[in-house]
């Protein structure tokens, strides 16, 4: 992935990150998912009372793509703020189901740093073929 797209989906990232819903944790997390058809879509954590009712921001722009009709993902950024964070277990295991290779570009206020899910998420759960 080159430079300029690397730095737009972090732009996305933080912006959907300035929206975030995070009043119990305050810890604000926005994601910018690329699909292989060039779009982008957007997501932040949006966090519930009942703990287990919290959405990832990377679930949240994998949702949107979804809804959107998109299958295939090419990469997603991950924002959190002064820190890179990596996706939750949960969050590698969706992804997977649409994007098994893609980069995963976590940045923080200063730098990314870039993994493939299959590093993330070496021995993922599989039974069926993605995007059927």
């Amino acid at each position: 992935m080159d430079q300029k797209m690397t730095d737009m989906l972090a732009a996305r990232a933080r912006q959907a990150r300035a929206n975030a819903y995070a009043p119990y944790s305050h810890f604000q997390v926005g994601a910018a998912l690329l699909c292989d058809g060039g779009e982008i879509f957007t997501g932040c954590n949006m966090e519930n009372a009942s703990f287990g009712a919290t959405i990832c921001a990377e679930r949240a722009a994998a949702a949107a793509a979804v809804c959107a009709g998109k299958r295939r993902f090419e990469a997603i950024c991950i924002a959190a703020g002064d820190e890179t964070v990596v996706p939750c277990g949960l969050c590698r295991q969706v992804l997977c189901e649409f994007g098994p290779d893609m980069l995963v570009l976590c940045c923080s206020k200063d730098a990314v740093k870039a993994y493939t899910l299959r590093e993330l998420l070496p021995d993922a759960f599989s039974g069926f073929t993605p995007g059927m």
